[in-house]
């Protein structure tokens, strides 16, 4: 059996909670493999939204193996309020809910470095979560990081004092921030002990051997591509690699294990915090996107910036990931738009280009524009492919013949159920 993988194609929060979650029941074990608190997948069904940061979407759907990869950070803080979540919505996480002993832990001092070395930077902020992410990288690269196998261990404590410690001298070189690390620190040991009650196993075996027995497995992403910190818009990314290698490093599975690669994209764009962002919009319509699609970030309620659609960075991202599928997500959002533009290229010094420039950040890039016009009409309870107003389908193929990869469901609203096959004998797993 191969490994299946889900990621998303832009800045993040494209909906890819929501597509894990509908596709999980096909599944025995979904698998997130990198990040960590700073992302935040949103899922609704019910009448109730839930808000995952660290746990895997697959959560929901009983009898499924959900695992949190080695190549996840994981706040204990965090981990243990949303078991708390799970558990109010009688959620039997216990039987399915496992962890890798080689992810890596958030320290309180992480979280702290996070937050003096972004208010050091003052205008220069990268637009951290400010949740001890890249300082949890940055360690774990170092060598010097703690990894969940290690709070088994006798000489726990003191791996950790020694840790802390250093963090605690470079602190000092930073201007100084309020903050009562005893209250912290008592506060995480007490998850802690949560954590230790969560099956604890070697991933990478677990995940081969689930693999080799026929076990069929679904990884799940954080974050978007365009954050990834290769190929990312770089230095405004995370601190992993978000796009289908990672799965490899995060999960350890070799990559003639990869199956179907399903990218995520929204039918428009949107971003949080700064960095390069050529199709965003100042206007009226913007603010409409922003509005009817309340782009809030579910992690740290900032409000998302919002723009057109961007042709070269999806067919970019689609390059680096090996996309198989895409999944159009929130295309309900412009149902009141009388006109629905896609930026197709880019005019960079009078040149048009359609790739990447080396440094996306500092070019002046003006993107081209197509034009296609609006639906105007509610197709949120459209669930046939050929009801969808011909705008819509359009738009959609228009897309499709851009990017060269067969789009195979569009999400026509937030619930579960509003998922829209395109094609139901294309969405096939491994």
């Amino acid at each position: 059996m191969n490994i299946d993988v889900i990621l998303g194609l832009q800045w993040g929060d494209e909906g890819k909670g929501k597509i894990v979650d509908y596709l999980a029941g096909n599944y025995d074990i979904v698998a997130r493999f990198q990040g960590g608190p700073n992302a935040g997948h949103t899922l609704k069904f019910d009448g109730q939204k839930f808000v995952l940061h660290i746990i895997p979407s697959g959560i929901f759907r009983e009898g499924i193996t959900n695992l949190i990869g080695n190549g996840v950070v994981i706040d204990p803080v965090i981990l243990e309020k949303e078991l708390a979540g799970l558990r109010e919505a009688n959620v039997d996480y216990q039987s399915w809910l496992l962890v890798s002993k080689k992810a890596h832990l958030i320290l309180p001092t992480h979280r702290l470095l996070d937050a003096a070395s972004e208010a050091a930077k003052g205008k220069e902020k990268i637009g951290s979560t400010l949740k001890g992410i890249g300082p949890t990288y940055m360690d774990k690269t170092g060598r010097n990081g703690l990894r969940v196998g290690d709070i088994y261990t006798d000489d726990f404590r003191k791996k950790y004092e020694q840790l802390r410690g250093k963090h605690q001298q470079l602190l000092g070189i930073y201007p100084k921030i309020d903050f009562d690390l005893e209250a912290l620190e008592k506060r995480w040991f007490e998850s802690i002990e949560t954590l230790k009650k969560l099956p604890a196993v070697d991933g990478e075996y677990y995940i081969n051997e689930a693999l080799n027995s026929g076990k069929k497995i679904l990884a799940e992403g954080a974050q978007g591509s365009m954050l990834d910190i290769d190929f990312g818009t770089y230095p405004f990314v995370t601190s992993s690699n978000t796009i289908t290698a990672g799965v490899c490093t995060g999960l350890g599975v070799a990559p003639q294990r990869i199956g179907e690669v399903i990218g995520i994209t929204k039918a428009y764009c949107t971003r949080v915090g700064s960095g390069a962002f050529p199709t965003e919009l100042h206007d009226e319509v913007g603010a409409e996107l922003a509005r009817v699609g309340q782009e809030f970030g579910a992690t740290t309620g900032r409000p998302r910036r919002c723009g057109w659609i961007d042709i070269p960075a999806l067919q970019y991202t689609i390059m680096l990931n090996g996309i198989t599928q895409l999944v159009i997500t929130k295309i309900d959002v412009m149902n009141d738009l009388a006109e629905i533009k896609a930026g197709t290229a880019y005019d960079i010094n009078g040149e048009t280009h359609h790739t990447i420039p080396f440094d996306f950040n500092d070019e002046k890039i003006q993107p081209i524009y197509t034009s296609y016009k609006g639906w105007k009409t509610s197709i949120n309870d459209v669930t046939d492919y050929e009801v969808f107003p011909d705008e819509v389908k359009t738009y959609i193929e228009a897309l499709e013949s851009q990017l060269n990869v067969p789009i195979t469901m569009v999400s026509n609203g937030p619930e579960r159920t509003k998922l829209v096959l395109r094609d139901a004998e294309v969405v096939k797993m491994s």
